[in-house]
């Protein structure tokens, strides 16, 4: 009888769960965001030009401050910390904006710029009741569609070979992505339940195999690799770029609002019940703070994963100290540096095979999020003006030639910044009801 309660309260927030039966369950949700959680950090330091050793090193940086990131989400630590069941990862917002501030000012200016956005968006998560609502549902959806977009020559490039490589576009590259691409779709299709959120490992371990059968895996890196160390307090030096910090802060803004339906998607589906303000604050303030932790460790900035809410929506699987078992997983992985410097050897085509999947949906999640909207003429004109002026303006980044150093190096090239500013203007100056005002 016992035994059928403590497995029962696996599926209450705070029901007992012994270590056993808990350690599955955990697992199962660190393997659902494992590959979303590392390849953000492979595709900017590969942007960035990072050494194998580097990118290693912060692979190994990325598991540790999940874990610890996921930790204080699930028991908060004063009022930073929701108290919800959110697995917490490296965020895929990011890499958009990183990819661009990383080669134009040197890796120093991204551990800088979310240093000090980090803090930015903690605070804001304090006082998260006072500016949420300026943040509609509309701008939000209408961002997410412009992060996927900007994502999809990210995945291209990594496909091919990676930006800058010699062989890019190659035959072997093009045959290693696609490889990687069809496990991944069929391993979606045919497995069952919760199993379908492992496709993207299940393509990266089979994509690796091949890789390595291939003979395009280099191993020299992870010899003299120590068995046992811990991350190095800012490994790159903080550059405070004044342009790096305002493009990645109003990122920061974007990301706040994708955590916040993160968490409310994730108290209604897990709980059954609306999200309280005192959630909903604490969760963007520990996305806010963590960040900062992050980059001490040389890091990106740190976020909720929406696939392990899908998955809490899916298993119904929400007990705390379940998912507490799962983060100290992947705090121990981080503490073995030969698992980063194994993963650091993943070739671009094969994460470009994965990723190219991981992004589309990006795209196709926005477009479904401003379909919940409504299509109301007010929505369209804020979706439509923002995404044609973000996406189409900086296809031309000549367009701000004549603008300040600064405004070109927050806009020219960022999209999804100027789809924020202008859905937000277009969401405080619109008329509520655009069609009363028509007649």
């Amino acid at each position: 009888m016992n035994k059928n309660a403590d497995i029962k309260n696996i599926y209450t927030l705070d029901g007992r769960v012994p270590v056993a039966k808990a350690v599955p369950f955990g697992l199962q949700h660190i393997l659902a965001m494992f590959v979303a959680n590392i390849a953000p950090i492979i595709i900017v330091a590969g942007a960035c030009g990072l050494s194998e050793s580097d990118k290693a090193m912060l692979i190994q940086s990325a598991m540790i401050i999940a874990g610890i990131g996921t930790m204080i989400q699930l028991y908060p630590v004063w009022k930073i910390g929701s108290g919800l069941p959110i697995v917490m990862g490296i965020s895929f917002t990011f890499v958009s904006i990183l990819c661009f501030v990383g080669p134009t000012y040197g890796y120093g200016a991204v551990v800088g710029a979310v240093l000090v956005g980090g803090i930015i968006e903690g605070l804001l998560g304090l006082f998260a009741k006072y500016w949420r609502k300026l943040i509609s549902p509309i701008v939000a959806a209408s961002v997410v569609t412009a992060i996927g977009f900007s994502l999809l020559s990210v995945g291209a490039a990594s496909f091919g070979g990676g930006n800058g490589s010699e062989d890019f576009g190659s035959i072997p590259n093009l045959i290693l992505g696609t490889v990687t691409l069809i496990c991944c779709i069929g391993f979606n299709i045919f497995a069952k339940s919760y199993w379908k959120q492992l496709s993207v490992l299940f393509g990266l371990v089979v994509g690796y195999i091949l890789a390595i059968a291939m003979g395009m895996v280099d191993f020299s890196s992870i010899q003299g690799t120590a068995v046992i160390a811990f991350p190095k307090i800012f490994p790159f030096k903080p550059v405070f770029e004044p342009g790096a910090i305002v493009s990645v802060t109003l990122i920061f803004l974007v990301s706040a609002t994708e955590t916040i339906g993160d968490t409310s998607a994730l108290a209604m589906s897990g709980l059954g019940r609306e999200v309280n303000e005192k959630e909903i604050s604490g969760s963007i303030a520990c996305d806010g703070f963590i960040s900062t932790l992050s980059s001490v460790f040389g890091c990106m900035p740190i976020t909720s994963f929406s696939q392990n809410v899908g998955l809490v929506a899916m298993t119904k699987v929400v007990n705390r100290f379940t998912i507490l078992m799962g983060a100290v997983i992947m705090v121990l992985a981080g503490v073995f540096p030969i698992f980063g410097a194994v993963l650091a050897t993943l070739p671009d085509p094969v994460l470009g095979g994965c990723t190219v999947m991981m992004f589309g949906t990006i795209v196709v999640s926005g477009l479904q999020m401003i379909s919940d909207c409504g299509y109301s003429q007010r929505n369209m004109t804020i979706a439509a003006l923002s995404l044609s002026i973000g996406i189409g303006f900086t296809q031309m980044p000549d367009l701000f030639r004549y603008f300040p150093q600064l405004v070109q190096n927050v806009f020219a090239e960022n999209c999804v910044a100027i789809v924020f500013v202008v859905a937000v203007i277009l969401n405080l100056i619109l008329p509520k009801n655009m069609e009363a005002v028509k007649e």
